[in-house]
């Protein structure tokens, strides 16, 4: 990888503060004595802007005009965190911007805090994204994220008195929003419904309604690569907003329904799907922004051209599908060459499967998307009679692979019955050059299971790129100290755009200055997000006990339960006199989750984990050694605080159903030790930083299908376990809902007779590494010896090296000159 020293910066403290003056002037209309820290905060950024501007042209001109292929990442989520920041420690401008505020008066930080962060995704599908752009731009790679841009996004959550999450909208768009800029002049036109029909020899499609797709633009800048690259979000408007006559007659909400209903497509992330509307909403989104981002590709890449030869499209750009969402992509450029440009099938097709590749996210089979054929129909029914088309070559294709015809049949793109459905994953995999899986572990039980009958066939296809977080956002900025004491154990900063260096701080794992020196970073870390809970949620927090976490999506499968369950039962140890509070090791166990608003047994662990958090935290028994807090709306700026400061990070989901999580590789950076299974990228961050600095407990994957096999009856376990059935117990007899027997009911029900991801079964050796994990905290010397080692063990889960395995082994391109 290229060696990258820090930016340098473009503008003195003077520039930046008399930028900021003529920006409070001219564009916010005050006086810098009249300023707000949201007045500061908007001026400051677009003198950020301002400044990246030649960089972001001359970015765009070099992708057209060069030979270097762009990347186009087709995403329905891009969490982006807070933009200022992040743009002026990319730029070599973060000092200048401190300075320069100071001396107009303001605290840096103040004005930090007003920016909204954007709540376009809804966990690690999003924030991979958001780090693989920023890789791709400090690389120096030309690319283009595509994706939406939400009114609301991903909701905001709360808690009522009873500790049951509540979903609210996130109004992040309400204030001045600097860093998006609209472009009017490049919309695209995006149609639904309709029919299909002959003319002239030709397939026709005529559809019933329009919406207009309004870019948004972004800028990411690349760190210390003097390249801008580009997000480019797509915002749902109507051509025809309003209906005069119609408001002239007093019938003023049916004047303006074409506006909400072309609205309604970009106005929140993941609408619910549970109802017909919901989900025809949901294909609207996908379908929206996919077709917007291939015209919009076309139009960059052929200037003026009304007839340009797409047979070198694949040439230009090549789209990355992440996940499911954007795979209707791939009928539609078919229909784009075929019914627009006048292509046959197999050249369209050719050019198609050059141009797209696949990234699987999941191994849940319920997770992989499928579409009932008939809505696609209504939806999109020239659409649907070009994945009819593709579905029949492919069978022939088939035909000529295998004389097997159940596997034939099973690999069908659309389904063979009375109600025929399409499955997504199956037409990316066929329509693609290539599919990926995200970890090791996982893209085997891809090839394995999961996909296992397009494996055999199109072995070829299949590969790994095991995610990466970037260094930048998640240790530079979310942990200055610990960026300091490795630039000062490397003597160089050179690690941030080459993680692998941070390997030079094996060595000093023997140190024990040095290893005194991480411990007090970690230390005035947790002071730091002690008072940061005080201030945001009033939390008490005591900085001199374990910080212990758990921040992961709330699903069944990432084993929520399985970490209540064991606190439950240390509580229910204490309380029986079976453990005396005097000899707990004080603990301070700190959730962060969000359920589907529909997703019931996830909302009622929520709700009862809230409820363990009151009864524990105020019971004189636990002596203080005991506390559990749920900080409400987990988002990127919550984990830049809390991650720096966590002792002991929680990865506990049943081996064989994480894809590979980030935050397990965040954690680790910043010096996290780690509890978990072999599952995800914890089998390769376990190989990287030592199997002695891990702790390791639960089945493995073969030990699971196994039990599968056999029958599992979680009721077993119970009764085997005396701390297990206590815990249990406990939660059925009323304990965390005042006396109510019936609030957690079908929660303890699912756990006694279904237990799907084998809580129960993995309950004892879970409990059982906690006592390993407690006898090594209470040396802390060894114990920060080992976090040590996991920082100098984790520079490979930089997604810079991610993007690298994607230019050499996928997308076939390079950096520009």
């Amino acid at each position: 990888m290229t060696e990258i020293t820090a930016p340098k910066s473009p503008v003195t403290t003077a520039e930046f503060a008399d930028g900021i003056r003529e920006q409070l002037k001219y564009s916010q209309g005050v006086t810098v004595e009249q300023a707000t820290p949201a007045d500061v905060y908007v001026a400051s950024s677009l003198v950020v802007r301002r400044y990246l501007q030649d960089a972001w042209f001359k970015t765009q001109q070099d992708m057209v005009n060069g030979n270097t292929k762009a990347v186009g990442y087709l995403s329905a989520e891009f969490l982006m965190g807070k933009q200022l920041r992040n743009a002026l420690l990319n730029a070599g401008m973060i000092d200048q911007f401190d300075e320069a505020v100071k001396d107009l008066g303001f605290e840096p930080q103040d004005v930090i805090d007003v920016e909204h962060e954007p709540g376009l995704g809804n966990g690690g599908l999003g924030r991979l994204a958001a780090c693989f752009i920023d890789s791709l731009a400090s690389l120096g790679v030309p690319a283009f994220g595509y994706g939406i841009q939400y009114k609301y996004g991903i909701f905001e959550q709360a808690f009522d008195k009873d500790g049951k999450q509540i979903e609210k909208p996130d109004y992040w768009l309400t204030n001045e929003e600097p860093w998006g800029h609209i472009d009017y002049n490049r919309s695209q036109k995006v149609s639904f419904g309709g029919e299909v029909v002959e003319e002239n020899g030709k397939k026709v499609w005529k559809p019933a309604w329009s919406v207009r797709a309004v870019p948004v633009d972004y800028m990411v800048p690349g760190y210390a690569s003097g390249r801008v690259n580009t997000l480019r979000l797509w915002s749902a408007k109507s051509y025809d907003e309003f209906d005069l006559l119609t408001f002239n007659k007093s019938e003023y909400l049916d004047a303006v329904k074409p506006q909400v209903k072309a609205e309604n497509i970009s106005k929140i992330l993941y609408p619910e799907d549970s109802t017909p509307q919901g989900k025809a909403l949901r294909l609207e989104q996908q379908y929206f922004f996919v077709a917007a981002s291939l015209h919009d590709a076309i139009r960059v890449f052929y200037p003026g051209q009304s007839k340009p030869d797409l047979t070198t499209f694949s040439s230009k750009i090549t789209f990355q599908l992440n996940d499911t969402h954007p795979v209707i992509g791939i009928p539609e450029l078919m229909r784009i060459l075929i019914d627009e440009y006048g292509y046959d099938w197999d050249t369209a097709w050719s050019i198609t499967t050059k141009t797209f590749n696949y990234t699987c996210h999941t191994l849940l089979p319920e997770a992989l998307e499928v579409w009932p054929a008939k809505l696609i129909s209504e939806l999109l029914p020239r659409h649907m009679e070009i994945i009819n088309e593709i579905n029949e070559h492919f069978l022939a294709e088939l035909k000529t692979k295998t004389r097997d015809k159940a596997k034939i049949e099973r690999m069908r793109i659309v389904t063979d019955e009375e109600n025929p459905k399409v499955r997504m994953a199956y037409l990316a995999t066929a329509g693609g050059s290539h599919v990926n899986g995200v970890a090791e572990l996982h893209s085997e039980l891809l090839k394995d299971v999961t996909l296992r009958d397009f494996s055999d066939l199109y072995g070829d296809k299949f590969t790994n790129v095991t995610n990466g977080v970037t260094p930048r956002r998640f240790i530079r900025l979310a942990n200055p100290r610990l960026s300091a004491l490795i630039t000062e154990g490397l003597g160089t900063d050179k690690w941030l755009s080459d993680l692998e260096l941070l390997k030079g701080l094996e060595p000093l794992a023997k140190d024990d200055e040095f290893v005194k020196k991480f411990a007090a970073v970690k230390q005035a870390n947790k002071e730091d997000f002690t008072a940061y809970a005080k201030r945001e949620y009033g939390f008490d927090l005591d900085p001199n006990t374990m910080f212990n976490t758990m921040v992961k999506r709330l699903h069944e499968y990432k084993r929520q339960s399985l970490k209540i369950l064991a606190l439950i039962a240390k509580y229910a140890d204490i309380k029986s006199g079976r453990v005396s509070a005097d000899d707990v090791l004080p603990r301070t166990v700190i959730f962060g989750a969000k359920s589907a608003p529909g997703y019931y047994l996830a909302k009622m662990t929520i709700q009862l984990i809230n409820n363990v958090a009151r009864v524990v935290n105020n019971d004189p028994d636990v002596k203080g050694k005991l506390h559990v807090f749920f900080p409400w709306n987990y988002n990127v700026r919550l984990a830049q605080h809390l991650i720096p400061a966590t002792d002991l990070d929680e990865q506990i989901s049943q081996a064989g159903k994480e894809a590979s999580g980030t935050g397990n590789m965040k954690f680790a950076l910043n010096g996290a030790l780690t509890v978990g299974t072999l599952d995800g990228a914890n089998v390769e961050i376990r190989e990287r930083v030592g199997a002695e600095n891990f702790f390791l407990f639960g089945m493995t994957v073969d030990e699971v299908d196994k039990l599968y096999e056999d029958g599992y009856s979680p009721a077993k376990y119970y009764e085997a376990d005396p701390r297990l059935k206590a815990a249990i117990d406990m939660v059925s007899d009323g304990t965390f809902s005042n006396g109510d027997r019936n609030t957690y009911a079908p929660l303890v029900a699912d756990w006694l007779t279904k237990d799907w991801f084998m809580t129960l079964a993995d309950f004892t050796a879970y409990s059982s590494i906690q006592s390993e994990i407690e006898a090594l905290y209470r040396d802390p010397l060894e114990w920060n010896r080992k976090a040590v080692l996991n920082v100098a063990n984790s520079g490979y889960f930089s997604s810079d090296r991610s993007i690298q395995d994607y230019l050499d082994n996928i997308w076939h391109t390079s950096p520009l000159a």
